[in-house]
């Protein structure tokens, strides 16, 4: 599919369906599961130390409250929805894109559902000093080794909002679920093979698939920045090889819905079909005309992409 554009480059990257889906994922170093392990078992060990206020929000359907934890940075902001006089009976932990998240996530699937939308380390209730609130600065944050790369805390807390809910709403322990876009797909894809709590996900076209190839596209998205870094600053691989969402994928055991694009001037194609083949476990794909672009089908291929998104989550 090809829509017209005034762009320098061509968001397709020269790739077609058949092409994309041949597209690997980097093996990594050889203790890139256990970075990510050690990581996992420090953020765990942190008390979540869960603050709520209830606010007022424009949908009667759910409870809404501003709500609070403690992760492996320090405080984290979201909100958290609630089915208005039901107990959830699912849980969804919802990442966001890398544009911030303003407002409370909600969903309405086969059973009573509690959202909890955390926001990133940098971005909105997390607001923190000398964290960047722009896509540009925050992916280089910390850059310089991966300790302190920004992503790794992102990571972490959404793995202290899996904990939050299941603090909250333990009867609902074994229908814990991942939903993550964009920015938050990227992370999903890096969260996921460690935290055997969450038993299913959605990943919407996702972020930080097959650095080493994302490195030589140019984009309009946060992997400019990083190329940029790269190209002009000093070598990122050292560090980013760590934070490759591609890599990652190859450890998913939890069945995953993919809803990648063929056209995408933010995030690559390449790369977020790079996540998708890297999955060994149950998956299933959902492809899109394009990702972060407004085009003629959007509206029917976002109501076609929620109606499969609700079937996923009914397992």
């Amino acid at each position: 599919m090809t829509f017209k554009h005034d762009l320098p480059f061509d968001p397709t990257y020269g790739y077609t369906l058949e092409t994309l889906l041949k597209v690997p994922a980097p093996v990594g170093p050889p203790d890139f599961a256990d970075f990510w392990r050690d990581t996992y078992t420090q953020t765990l060990a942190v008390p979540t130390e869960i603050a709520r206020r209830p606010i007022t929000w424009n949908d009667d359907r759910f409870d809404f409250f501003e709500i609070e934890f403690t992760s492996l940075a320090g405080r984290c902001g979201g909100w958290l929805s609630m089915p208005r006089g039901e107990s959830p009976k699912k849980l969804v932990v919802m990442g966001h894109g890398y544009g911030g998240r303003g407002d409370p996530g909600t969903m309405q699937l086969d059973a009573p559902t509690a959202v909890l939308s955390p926001c990133a380390r940098g971005f909105n209730r997390s607001k923190t000093p000398g964290v960047p609130e722009t896509s540009a600065f925050h992916v280089i944050h910390g850059i310089e080794s991966r300790e302190t790369y920004i992503h790794r805390f992102n990571v972490a807390e959404l793995w202290s909002a899996a904990t939050a809910l299941l603090e909250l709403f333990p009867k609902a322990a074994d229908r814990l679920f991942y939903y993550g876009t964009s920015f938050g797909g990227g992370l999903g894809a890096m969260m996921l093979p460690w935290d055997s709590r969450v038993s299913r996900a959605f990943l919407q076209v996702p972020s930080f698939g097959n650095i080493p190839l994302r490195l030589t596209l140019p984009c309009v998205g946060s992997g400019e920045a990083v190329r940029l870094y790269h190209n002009h600053r000093g070598d990122v691989m050292p560090v980013m090889q760590y934070f490759d969402s591609a890599t990652s994928a190859r450890s998913i055991q939890q069945p995953t819905l993919v809803a990648n694009a063929l056209f995408d001037p933010a995030v690559a194609p390449p790369g977020q079909f790079a996540v998708y083949n890297a999955i060994p476990a149950k998956k299933k794909l959902f492809v899109k005309q394009a990702g972060h672009f407004v085009y003629p089908d959007e509206a029917k291929e976002n109501l076609e992409m929620a109606e499969a998104v609700n079937e996923w989550f009914k397992d």
